[in-house]
């Protein structure tokens, strides 16, 4: 879509959890995604290397009066009163700390205070979507205790800096979009568009997990499975291949792609709006 636009595709490594992040599994991704030919523009986007950016958002949210300590636990929070879950299966925040707190010592994290505004945005697969934030999951966290920015601060600040004005992504996000344009709101950040894809499942219909089904250029055998996956992927986008294309590379599948979006009227039309089941991938 980036390219049929003659836009850029950006390639960023969200990273903000240091001690999680696996040694050598960012150029793992990196050499995989050069096999696909699904080569980034601009130099890869690090979030490690960006917090000075989202403290100076932090510290406009704080001047602003919508940021307040919290000192719950999971555990406190898990068994306060009936606690509902949010559209997404997150716990909805019951505002203990919201008016302040009596509890002493550091806090756990930091919460961003939300009104009774209903957000709406058009999604570019899902239609049009609205939800009432303060409801659905309550005051959200934007920083945690350990001074580890939260994902729907980070990802924020970081379309903006790269200049993003086009989100594609799984639908498994499309709950967390609307907090993310309430902080666009609040710090007079352009919106972007979004397209939330179905998801990718296993058989039995949950979602993909990276554990369950490894894509990487170190599989034993990958060059056999190129081609094959990236047809599967154009398939399940609703592409279909002709015949003399079968077998070919993936740098000559996905100039096919691209064309086929150019000449097509609109490139979302071609998109299912049924989960895709992936195909095993064995090492």
């Amino acid at each position: 879509m980036a390219r049929a636009r003659h836009g850029e595709w950006l390639l960023r490594m969200d990273d903000l959890d240091t001690p999680r992040v696996v040694p050598g599994i960012a150029d793992d991704i990196m050499r995989t995604l050069e096999r696909f030919s699904l080569l980034w523009d601009r130099d890869v986007y690090w979030q490690s290397r960006h917090n000075n950016e989202y403290q100076l958002a932090f510290e406009k949210l704080q001047s602003l009066g919508i940021i307040y300590p919290c000192y719950c636990s999971r555990k406190e929070i898990t068994q306060s009163a009936s606690p509902p879950e949010g559209d997404d299966d997150t716990l909805i925040y019951p505002g203990t700390c919201r008016e302040g707190s009596a509890k002493l010592g550091t806090a756990r994290s930091w919460r961003l205070k939300l009104d009774d505004s209903r957000i709406f945005f058009e999604d570019l697969c899902a239609g049009d979507v609205s939800q009432k934030i303060g409801e659905s999951c309550g005051d959200f966290v934007v920083k945690r205790g350990d001074g580890t920015f939260a994902y729907q601060l980070a990802v924020v600040i970081d379309d903006y800096h790269a200049g993003v004005n086009q989100v594609v992504r799984g639908a498994d996000l499309l709950w967390s979009t609307p907090r993310q344009i309430f902080i666009q709101q609040q710090l007079g950040i352009e919106q972007p568009t979004y397209a939330h894809l179905p998801l990718v499942t296993n058989h039995d219909g949950t979602k993909l997990s990276k554990r369950d089904n490894l894509v990487s250029c170190q599989l034993q055998n990958w060059k056999e499975k190129e081609g094959v996956l990236m047809e599967w992927i154009l398939k399940s986008l609703g592409m279909e291949l002709p015949r003399e294309l079968h077998g070919a590379g993936c740098f000559e599948l996905l100039q096919w792609g691209n064309d086929f979006l150019i000449n097509s009227q609109s490139s979302l039309k071609i998109l299912s709006k049924q989960a895709r089941i992936f195909p095993v991938v064995s090492s």
